[in-house]
């Protein structure tokens, strides 16, 4: 690997290239065995968990744009939009998301974000457009 590809910036671009490719061994090379993942209210370590996110049931053909980057130092704040195809009805559905990645030696050791799953459910019919609260 060289040494462009080891940056933080790089190593996380690789990350997210994944789930436009579903490539597990590069997953497997940019991401700590360890890795220790914040979100969605919990804390769960290991690579399983990013490895099992590479693939949704029902979505295929992820494109991923990646709207804002910031890196400094070994940190890595990304905000994306994902488009998939819902295999059922055979339109696009977005989902957007903000993750922050910490990568020390090439790979990814540490990751936080949230991912607009409303937004999701929303574009798949499965909720309302709005949620009245009061």
């Amino acid at each position: 690997m060289s040494d462009d590809e080891s940056t933080p910036e790089a190593v996380v671009r690789r990350y997210l290239r994944i789930f436009e490719t579903g490539d597990r061994a590069e997953l497997e090379r940019v991401v700590a065995p360890d890795v220790e993942i914040w979100g969605a209210g919990r804390h769960v370590t290991g690579i399983d968990f990013p490895l099992a996110s590479i693939e949704t049931p029902g979505l295929s053909g992820c494109r991923l744009e990646i709207v804002e980057l910031f890196a400094a130092d070994d940190r890595v704040v990304v905000y994306f939009i994902a488009t998939y195809r819902h295999d059922a009805s055979d339109r696009d559905v977005r989902q957007s998301g903000m993750k922050m990645y910490q990568v020390r030696d090439g790979r990814i050791v540490r990751f936080w974000g949230e991912t607009d799953l409303h937004g999701l459910l929303r574009d798949l019919g499965k909720i309302e457009g709005t949620i009245d609260f009061l």
